[in-house]
């Protein structure tokens, strides 16, 4: 559901404090000043935990003299920003500022510079610092496709050195145009390598995340099958076009692949419920809760996500893109494939239908993240359409604002657990044995198949790898693992 907010309620959030750029000013402002103003404001007005930080008080500081030097002792717009998260990485582990709002608007629409190469790094099983990645799959028509890049493959070298704990940042996600992939074979989580290598260069690469869309006949079942790998505004159409195709082939059964999913816009979330289902249309399907600011601001029923039975899409300046009606299953089961990357939208599409439908995960924990976020700019509404946009930098921020939970007020923080939080299995991904995604030979789509046709029983052994991921390709990206609201002035 669009969020739009009257300007004068706005207002009244931005401007409760004492602290104005109305205000006397002593200290001439330089670049700095004037981002570390538009993080406080922002932070002031609209992060979730606003109350319980101190420096983020209305009245912390009477004029604008004081924020300066204040935050004169921070020696970055990151740093100051960081100052300001309640409890980092306990309490508030995913709110970020970039420096380039370009690249974090194209990241959310499936955007970024990347070889085509997406892949998670994991550490050997005998070494705790030496790491290798496997390639999770290869998105066509880039670099990496091209030059035959495989899912499965594995790699242990960049530009012939050997990734670590403390330089994969550095070797794989630095500025450099082009990589050369050293590959290895697998060795029972000790890669060795083979003498192959790949150069691979880096471009814009648009990302489409309805990536498979099948039909699998399991004796007289029919399967649909889906594998999204991020809820984009810009692919609404292509997801909606997915479920007229399982509607068209009398699917009976749906499997929705969210292992490589780490979110996106809440909107879309509320979309694909919406198309799996189709009973409950006008029903609550999700609840917000903002800070005490906003929502002493803002209509309650503006907090609010509903089942849906119309698509409208519409771009930054209100004008509408796609306007359909939402192609629905009307499902009363629905099964989902998840990993430790499947995060915030995808958590919130399970946690949202749990509560009306049978839902069955098999997999591996989520991430449990319930909260989400909007992008904040430096312009006098903190909006990128508003006036005054600073245009002698590209900051922006985005602040955890909202927490979120299914119309039973339940959420996961934990994230969920197959067989434990949810009916389901727990099952990994085998590094060694990816099979081929969309196919029986993916132990993790074959373990679900037989969940559909034989319940629990069956004869997959499941296993949770000894090494988890310590980092992907996606995080990487400017979106991350982001859940976003489309909460406009």
């Amino acid at each position: 559901m669009r969020k739009i907010i009257k300007l004068s309620l706005l207002s009244f959030i931005l401007f409760v404090s004492s602290c104005s750029k109305g205000d006397d000013i002593i200290i001439e402002p330089n670049i700095n000043d004037d981002i570390n103003y538009f993080i406080w404001k922002g932070m002031n007005a609209f992060y979730f935990w606003q109350s319980e930080v101190p420096n983020l008080a209305n009245n912390r500081f009477s004029n604008l003299n004081e924020l300066y030097n204040h935050f004169k002792d921070y020696s970055s717009p990151e740093n100051s920003f960081n100052s300001l998260i309640y409890q980092k990485g306990v309490s508030d582990r995913f709110s970020w500022i970039v420096d380039d709002y370009v690249a974090l608007e194209n990241s959310f629409q499936g955007i970024n510079q990347s070889t085509g190469m997406e892949f998670g790094l994991i550490r050997y099983s005998n070494n705790n610092k030496n790491v290798f990645g496997y390639v999770r799959y290869v998105i066509p028509n880039t670099d990496a496709a091209l030059k035959g890049i495989m899912r499965g493959m594995i790699f242990n070298t960049i530009d012939g050195n050997q990734i670590t704990d403390s330089n994969y940042t550095n070797l794989l996600f630095s500025d450099a145009s082009s990589l050369n992939i050293g590959f290895a074979d697998y060795n029972n989580g000790n890669p060795i390598a083979n003498g192959s290598t790949t150069n691979l260069t880096k471009e814009q690469v648009f990302e489409n995340p309805v990536a498979i869309t099948k039909v699998i006949n399991e004796g007289s079942v029919k399967v649909g099958y889906l594998l999204y790998n991020q809820f984009s505004s810009s692919y609404d159409g292509q997801l909606n076009a997915a479920f007229n195709s399982f509607k068209i082939q009398g699917v009976n059964d749906l499997i929705i692949d969210l292992r490589y999913n780490g979110g996106g816009s809440v909107k879309t979330a509320t979309y694909l419920g919406s198309m799996i289902t189709g009973q409950f249309n006008g029903e609550l399907y999700s609840k917000e809760v903002w800070n005490d600011k906003v929502q002493a601001a803002v209509s309650p029923d503006r907090f609010l996500n509903y089942f849906t039975d119309k698509i409208n899409v519409t771009d930054q300046n209100g004008n509408i893109v796609l306007q359909e009606t939402v192609n629905s299953l009307n499902f009363s089961k629905v099964y989902f494939i998840i990993s430790g990357s499947t995060a915030s939208a995808s958590e919130l599409v399970i946690n949202s239908l749990r509560a009306y439908i049978d839902v069955k995960i098999v997999g591996t924990t989520t991430v449990g993240k319930q909260v989400g976020s909007i992008t904040l700019y430096d312009s006098d509404n903190l909006f990128r359409d508003g006036e005054n946009l600073n245009l002698e930098h590209s900051y922006a921020m985005q602040p955890i604002v909202l927490q979120i939970s299914n119309k039973d007020d339940q959420n996961e923080s934990g994230g969920f657990i197959p067989g434990i939080t949810l009916p389901g299995v727990k099952l990994a991904e085998n590094y060694g044995n990816l099979g081929v995604l969309g196919e029986r030979s993916d132990p993790l789509l074959a373990r679900t198949l037989n969940f559909i046709t034989t319940g629990s029983k069956g004869n997959f052994k499941n296993e949770v790898q000894k090494y988890s991921e310590i980092y992907n390709s996606k995080l990487a990206t400017p979106a991350g693992n982001n859940m976003y609201s489309d909460y406009m002035r």
